[in-house]
């Protein structure tokens, strides 16, 4: 049985059934698998890998273009290295993903070379779709794989990653892989046949076909990953709020769905797109960027921002934190250390602390001219505030119908 939450917030005016005819439109498709639908008893399962292949090689030889996303580098890993399940220490993680990468790998270039079909391998950092040099190269180099006709065939480098420099899970990674090669969809493969009411074991519980609006989604998704993953339903969640608010359409379905998925079947859960993304610089600033700092708010600062939008200035900041430079994304956080928004700062780490606290008139008597003007301006900001998803952020611009300082 399905069903459909919530409104649409004025958001999209796509159905369920426009979203699905989207989807098998799509001339470019990220895929993403997690490592639960390619192993079993916790290693790498080959037969369902070369399942998954055969699905995406059908609408590659058909001359679409695909991009695959995927975990197991630390599940095939295990089995070599004797594990018996996924290590908690970084270290012994990263041992497993730098043994099971290259198994994994050869697995799928084998599989993708029986349709015909060439394989890259492509390791990511996170500074690689953060910064901005390094995502134009990113960009030029799928580009041209996909121009090719090659799968390039995604995963996080995890044997280099630390916990402070790591996407945290490949949904993520997928849902900003998805805005970087200018995806017209975004498939999200998982154990799991969709979205649910409530946990899909609890009596009652309905999955939902169709969510007009990811941020305003309300369900439990407390439900961890699995023993071999790092992922879940609220990874997920995030990754479709991400993809969808840069207008890309994503279908969540159970691996062994997924050519019905890339067909545009009434299986998993639709999620519409945006029909107004976010320009390209917000969407960045929101859901790519790594913040190089901290600004923290009084409370009269911190209302200006949240409720009424206004840019921010140096009367308000009360304490700065981090090492950035002029035009860098930076945190801001209310008094309580809440994060509240997310802006380009037009000062450097070290002009800022003279500057705390002080009115533009005092600014340019002390300081001269052009220390008045804002510290992040109203168009260079993103709001945050929670959802109503279990563990998940996104993201306002909130840049109309609002008045600048």
């Amino acid at each position: 049985m399905t069903s459909t939450p919530g409104g649409t917030m004025g958001k999209t005016a796509m159905n369920e059934r426009d979203v699905q005819a989207r989807i098998a439109a799509a001339e470019r498709i990220v895929v993403k698998v997690g490592s639960s639908s390619l192993t079993s008893h916790g290693h790498l399962d080959v037969a369902r890998l070369e399942a998954l292949v055969a699905a995406i090689a059908t609408i590659q030889t058909a001359g679409k273009q695909v991009v695959l996303v995927t975990s197991g580098a630390i599940a095939a890993g295990l089995q070599l290295l004797g594990f018996t399940h996924r290590p908690n220490d970084l270290a012994r993680q990263q041992a497993a993903a730098a043994v099971g990468q290259g198994l994994l790998i050869a697995q799928y270039t084998h599989a993708f070379a029986a349709h015909g079909i060439s394989a890259a391998q492509v390791l990511l950092t996170v500074e690689d779709v953060t910064r901005r040099e390094s995502y134009a190269n990113a960009l030029r180099t799928l580009d041209a794989l996909l121009r090719l006709g090659v799968v390039p065939i995604i995963n996080e480098n995890d044997t280099v990653a630390t916990h402070e420099i790591r996407f945290g899970d490949n949904d993520r990674l997928a849902a900003l892989s998805a805005e970087l090669v200018r995806a017209n969809a975004l498939v999200l493969l998982s154990d799991i046949d969709g979205v649910y009411t409530a946990h899909p074991d609890d009596p009652g519980a309905e999955r939902i076909s169709f969510v007009p609006d990811a941020s305003a989604l309300v369900v439990d998704a407390h439900k961890a990953g699995s023993s071999v993953g790092t992922g879940g339903m609220a990874t997920k969640l995030d990754a479709a709020i991400i993809a969808t608010s840069a207008g890309v359409p994503v279908v969540l379905a159970r691996a062994d769905q997924a050519a019905a998925a890339l067909a545009g079947q009434p299986v998993g859960t639709a999620f519409a797109p945006d029909d107004n993304p976010k320009p390209a610089k917000l969407w960045w600033l929101a859901h790519a960027s790594v913040a190089k700092g901290v600004l923290r708010v009084d409370e009269g600062a911190a209302n200006a921002l949240v409720k009424r939008h206004k840019s921010l200035l140096a009367a308000g900041i009360t304490d700065v934190s981090g090492d950035f430079s002029s035009g860098d994304p930076v945190d801001v956080a209310a008094p309580d250390g809440q994060i509240i928004a997310r802006g380009l700062v037009n000062f450097g780490s070290d002009e800022l602390p003279q500057m705390l606290g002080k009115r533009s008139s005092q600014l340019v008597r002390e300081l001269g001219a052009g220390f008045d003007r804002e510290v992040i301006h109203r168009d260079s900001l993103v709001w945050r505030f929670k959802t109503g998803v279990t563990g998940t952020t996104t993201d306002s611009t909130g840049t109309t119908g609002v008045t600048d300082e």
